[in-house]
């Protein structure tokens, strides 16, 4: 989401210039509004993915993102999980958006059953404004699964904008917590109708706002990987590797920033 509507070899492209390790590549449309690059079965395209990977160095970490939906069919999914393998992605990214807790529940356990022989973990993402809403309603989903195919990802925005403090993942098993987003916000929470627009263009790169980000890196457990999910309306206009290299600018200067803090 950081790099917009850019294509695979584009968004490796952006990483690369952004000096990060890996990137999150969508493969499957959220919902069939959602357009994307056909990445599934496009052999010529999944050859120029793994030629730009070897050239660059930049990983294919994590897939997705979908939407647990009441009407989600879960094989459906089946040949993204072979496309991740191929890919050599670990994690298949998701939001959990369904009244009915239960039947959700029993979908990602399914999930997690179908995606383990290919090596992929469902990471499933709290969001304010769905039925999945907070840390607590995620932790609680995923233990009740009780997969190690499956865990928790903590976006710094959803975190503060749920009214939830780092300091909460305290009271957490770390070993529900799988993944952890950062970006940076304004410190004034908008009204919950105005989350989803702030979410998706309403974000700042890590450092640049009032978010709490070095102590949510205080806390979240030693060993997970950490993202950077920053999508930028002030940046919009400008090139997925002008974007790239501008947010690893500034992640890369805040997360030096930190090693220093913690070294004094």
């Amino acid at each position: 989401m950081t790099i917009g509507d850019a294509t695979p070899i584009e968004l490796i492209d952006a990483a690369a210039a952004g000096g990060f390790d890996a990137i999150t590549l969508r493969i499957v449309a959220p919902s069939p509004q959602h357009a994307i690059q056909p990445v599934i079965g496009n052999e010529p395209l999944l050859r120029a993915i793994a030629e730009a990977v070897d050239a660059t160095g930049v990983r294919i970490q994590d897939i997705g993102g979908i939407w647990l939906a009441p009407d989600t069919e879960v094989e459906n999914f089946v040949p993204a999980f072979e496309t991740g393998q191929r890919l050599g992605a670990t994690n298949f990214m998701m939001g959990a958006n369904d009244p009915d807790e239960m039947r959700a529940t029993d979908n990602l356990a399914r999930f997690c059953e179908l995606a383990r022989p290919f090596g992929i973990k469902a990471m499933v993402e709290f969001i304010p404004y769905n039925h999945t809403r907070s840390l607590v309603d995620a932790c609680r989903m995923v233990a009740a699964v009780g997969s190690d195919a499956a865990g928790v990802v903590v976006d710094a925005l959803h975190l503060d904008r749920s009214g939830a403090l780092p300091a909460d993942l305290a009271t957490i098993d770390p070993a529900l917590i799988g993944y952890c987003q950062i970006c940076d916000a304004v410190a004034e929470r908008p009204l919950l109708a105005d989350l989803p627009v702030e979410a998706r263009t309403g974000r700042l790169y890590p450092g640049q706002g009032a978010l709490p980000l070095m102590a949510l890196l205080d806390v979240i457990p030693d060993g997970i990987p950490i993202g950077v999910e920053a999508p930028t309306a002030a940046y919009a206009d400008l090139s997925a590797v002008e974007k790239g290299r501008l947010c690893g600018l500034a992640t890369h200067m805040f997360l030096e920033h930190y090693m220093q803090r913690g070294s004094q």
